[in-house]
């Protein structure tokens, strides 16, 4: 069987594109061994794609707050999972197991963060995300309180409904073109 395509819309070529997205997709290559599917799809548009990694960086490659690297994919797969997004939950499920050292908690995360291996300040926090991802309208005071009563600043508060926003656009975008999680993502972790 033919693999399919990775997207909808066409895909460029890495040669014929700006210089900062090209060398930006060859710095990810060489450091993960193979270029995300959503790099060369987002790339379609290259405004919007330097537009859309600017945001994600500045939200996961941050070194402030108190959420780790695993506790900010947690915040992705759950939420992505809800969107039924199936490129953002295999991609950042295998960027969850790398960064836990815990192989099944991606997918624990994925299918029920009820019942997965979290501490309750973890529960607190996708339970908030969840919120912001499915009923930002109902958002009450006492929601801040009760992730504050786990340690969460207002700054790290920010980090979880922004990560939750950006990840309703990407899986949405994820959807709307088809995104084909890469093969690779699946051994990882």
């Amino acid at each position: 069987m033919p693999t399919p395509p990775i997207s909808r819309w066409p895909v460029p070529d890495i040669a014929d594109l700006p210089g900062d997205l090209r060398a930006r997709i060859l710095d990810v290559q060489a450091k993960a061994g193979f270029v995300p599917n959503v790099f060369l799809a987002f790339a379609h548009r290259p405004e919007e794609a330097r537009a859309f990694f600017a945001w994600h960086d500045a939200l996961l490659l941050k070194d402030t707050g108190t959420l780790t690297k695993a506790e900010r994919e947690m915040v992705i797969v759950a939420t992505s999972a809800a969107n039924h997004c199936l490129y953002c939950v295999v991609a950042h499920g295998a960027l969850l197991r790398v960064y836990s050292k815990q192989p099944l908690l991606a997918d624990q995360v994925a299918t029920n963060y009820l019942k997965a291996d979290i501490n309750e300040r973890q529960r607190a926090m996708l339970d908030f995300a969840l919120k912001v991802c499915k009923d930002s309208g109902a958002i009450v005071e006492s929601d801040f309180t009760a992730l504050r009563a786990h340690g969460f600043a207002d700054e790290d508060i920010w980090d979880i409904g922004a990560i939750t926003a950006l990840f309703g656009l990407s899986n949405r975008m994820a959807n709307l073109l088809s995104l084909r999680p890469n093969d690779e993502f699946y051994l990882m972790g």
